[in-house]
């Protein structure tokens, strides 16, 4: 059975006390789910953070890291740096990443391998833009994600990924991805993962949703039989909020 997940990731938001207020708030949230929960501080917090959650369930993961081990660039974050602080899981090519820093395939195949490298949990995001989706192209958008920067590893690398579809149109832009849409393609992905290593292995793998998750649409999506979970922005800095979601799966 495949692990179900649901992961918070706070972007560029929350000081050091907020950090500390929200972690408390989600500790004294009732779970009723199995689902294993993630929450990505930003860096200045992750210390603590990994403290705070120390008499719970929850895994502090990383919104990023660098490919090098280490170096002359400035600002950037190692993969042994975040494992010396406690951090196993890093998420790598969310679509802010992609759009506002420029990071290509490439890029983040160096980065995975890095990750893979130093025995950390990849969560890996792709996903395609609102053009993609209106000429039809989404599925060649998405297939070539994965493939460029996942195809070069061994079958054996994939238990240590996670896998999350953002479909980029379907986030602040007025548009909506329905249950249905979400489903379609993540059934296409586990048939691109079967194409290349097997029936076995695609449906090892957990298939988180990244599309404006909330309280009142979880359910729904969750109980699509190829969506594991969910990557979740905005309602994750809301401990109320985002334990309805958890408690959705």
């Amino acid at each position: 059975m495949r692990t179900k997940v649901v992961a918070g990731n706070w972007k560029m938001n929350n000081d050091a006390a907020q950090t500390k207020d929200l972690i408390a708030a989600l500790i004294s949230q009732k779970k009723t789910s199995q689902a294993k929960v993630m929450i990505a501080p930003t860096f200045p917090n992750l210390v603590n953070a990994v403290e705070a959650v120390k008499s719970s369930d929850i895994e502090v993961v990383a919104q990023n890291m660098h490919f090098a081990a280490n170096g002359a660039y400035t600002g950037e974050v190692s993969a042994a740096m975040l494992k010396s602080v406690g951090v196993h899981t890093v998420i790598l090519g969310h679509s802010e990443r992609r759009a506002y820093f420029h990071e290509t395939d490439e890029l983040l195949a160096k980065k995975v391998n890095a990750a893979l490298e130093n025995h950390m949990q990849i969560i890996f995001c792709f996903g395609e833009e609102l053009a993609d989706r209106k000429s039809g192209n989404h599925e060649n958008i998405v297939a070539s994600q994965i493939k460029n920067a996942l195809f070069h590893l061994d079958a054996n690398a994939f238990k240590n990924i996670i896998l999350a579809y953002e479909p980029v149109w379907a986030i602040g832009t007025g548009e909506t991805a329905s249950p249905e849409q979400a489903q379609d393609m993540h059934a296409f992905i586990r048939k691109t993962l079967a194409d290349k290593y097997g029936n076995d292995l695609a449906e090892s793998v957990t298939i988180l949703y990244g599309g404006s998750v909330k309280p009142d649409n979880a359910n729904e999506i969750f109980s699509k039989p190829d969506v594991d979970g969910g990557l979740i922005g905005g309602a994750s800095l809301k401990a109320e909020d985002f334990y309805a979601i958890v408690n959705a799966i």
